[in-house]
């Protein structure tokens, strides 16, 4: 494994052998640039051009036409932080130790991401990176941004901007934004007053998942508009030199509370129910996952009506800043020779199986989106069904700035994929969940529609579960576990666990063994 010292050694080591040297031809071969978005917390389907006949996702659906279209992608973690990593360094949540959203400061011991992210390789070799937004990882590699502007930053601004106006009859004020919205009937303080509210915070611990509504503060100043403006500006003034500028956008992830004007593009009443919302997960290793028994308004097929409206609200925000920022680069004539990454952490359950958030192995919070667009070298309309994983962003972006000798991770350029060229590449993916031990399912492994959840051990209580993707795409029946018809199903079951043995010895996992030993 490549460390960060060693890394940093070696790229000053080359650029010095360069200064020394000289080369023979001075004319320097124009690079790509790079602008990398990231919401946090969409879904797969949470795209029109993914199948969703609600979602009005219009810029998107046109970059999709445009590049690449990645329909089964999953991240290698559903939980912000090891997602992030995972996508920054290229290696498994094990290898590059940010197993939790604060590891590093709970465990300040422990050597986490050593390995160098794929912006300080780009910055070695005449990047100018710049940041924006959400980070959520340690902030050693930030030192390398010319501009690093964090969510933090949001905060201040709003201050300077959005006057703080005391909330009127039936509203609330946001944890996130400090500034008054109005709540809706599955916000767990809807029809109290605030007053009463913050009392209440004081004395319970309060989380921003529970926050459902319409935000008041102007469209301008919005958390996606302050992270977008920026980008936008970042593009204009590094546009005569190889940038790499990320966009990593707070929404859709909670408090979900869109403003009015995309909010009214989406009625309630107009929302479908999840098909899975009722599953008693009798046989699921997921049945206490999420606080699905105390948060029950999340199993209220009236209530996350209203959950469901407000995130397709956000997301259509997001699509509409996207556009502006594709159109920048439209009229700085800079669209051909940047390489355009659109994607997500992680997903939402948003209901399906009476639960929210991520956290989990189920479809609704595993599976992403991912559109590639580059016009230099990427054809148009092309469609991708390989399975693959957010692990894989690290090589691919390497790969197609002409940095891919410097791509060592544990994952894989998706060029061969892009282009339609064969590949020996493995034709399933595994992610993970180590966050507490072995006390749920820590592996995922999914091939051919077939799923297998295991835990890491050998002792683990946590039930082994495997779904049929192809004939139960809801995930309502484990076929292992309790089910009276498991011994029918041991031999795929099987065939999944030698595909995850397969990816944990090629990744050096210490927890080999303890998989290997595992009855299913």
């Amino acid at each position: 494994m490549i460390t960060r010292k060693m890394f940093l050694l070696n790229a000053c080591m080359a650029l010095f052998a360069a200064f020394q040297f000289g080369c023979a031809d001075k004319k320097e071969v124009s690079k790509p640039n790079l602008l990398f978005i990231m919401t946090d917390q969409q879904r797969y389907d949470a795209l029109s051009i993914a199948g969703n006949s609600i979602i009005k996702t219009p810029h998107l659906d046109k970059l999709a036409l445009q590049g690449a279209f990645f329909r089964n992608v999953y991240t290698q973690c559903a939980v912000c932080a090891p997602a992030r990593a995972a996508i920054l360094t290229g290696y498994s949540i094990e290898n590059n130790c940010i197993r939790t959203n604060s590891i590093w400061k709970d465990e300040p011991s422990l050597d986490v991401m050593t390995m160098p992210t794929f912006d300080e390789i780009l910055h070695e070799n005449g990047y100018t990176c710049e940041y924006f937004g959400k980070w959520h990882c340690p902030e050693e590699p930030t030192t390398i941004y010319n501009e690093f502007i964090t969510l933090s930053e949001y905060r201040s601004y709003v201050n300077e901007q959005v006057p703080y106006v005391e909330p009127k009859e039936g509203q609330l004020i946001s944890t996130a934004s400090k500034r008054a919205y109005t709540p809706n009937p599955i916000d767990k303080h809807y029809g109290m007053n605030y007053k009463d509210v913050l009392d209440k915070r004081k004395k319970e611990r309060f989380a921003q998942t529970e926050l459902h509504g319409v935000s008041n503060i102007p469209a301008e100043h919005t958390s996606t508009a302050f992270v977008c403006k920026n980008t936008i500006e970042a593009i204009k003034r590094n546009s005569n030199k190889p940038f790499s500028i990320t966009a990593s956008i707070n929404f859709p992830h909670a408090p979900m509370i869109p403003i009015r004007e995309y909010a009214d593009l989406y009625r309630p009443e107009d929302m479908p129910v999840p098909s899975s919302i009722s599953d008693n997960m009798s046989n699921s290793p997921y049945i206490n996952s999420n606080g699905r028994l105390r948060s029950t308004e999340y199993a209220d097929p009236e209530k996350i009506k209203y959950m469901i409206a407000n995130y397709y609200a956000l997301v259509t925000e997001i699509d509409s800043w996207v556009g502006k920022i594709l159109k920048t680069l439209d009229e700085l004539g800079l669209a051909e020779n940047t390489i355009v990454i659109f994607t997500s952490d992680h997903g939402e359950m948003l209901g399906a199986h009476g639960m929210r958030e991520k956290n989990v192995f189920y479809e609704e919070s595993a599976h992403i989106p991912l559109l590639i667009r580059y016009p230099k070298e990427m054809e148009s309309g092309t469609v991708i069904d390989n399975y693959v994983t957010n692990l894989d962003l690290f090589s691919t972006i390497l790969d197609y700035t002409g940095l891919g000798e410097n791509s060592k991770s544990d994952g894989r350029s998706l060029r061969d994929l892009i282009e339609g060229r064969e590949s020996d590449r493995p034709e399933y993916i595994v992610t993970e969940w180590n966050f507490r031990g072995d006390v749920i399912s820590n592996y995922m492994v999914l091939h051919e529609g077939w799923k297998l959840m295991v835990p890491y051990s050998e002792s683990s209580k946590v039930i082994n579960a495997m779904y049929d993707l192809n004939s139960d795409p809801d995930e309502i029946n484990n076929l292992l576990g309790s089910n009276p018809e498991s011994e029918k199903y041991k031999e795929k079951a099987e065939e999944l666990k030698g595909y995850l043995l397969e990816w944990l010895e090629r990744t050096n996992s210490n927890y080999y063994e303890g998989v290997k030993n595992r009855k299913l």
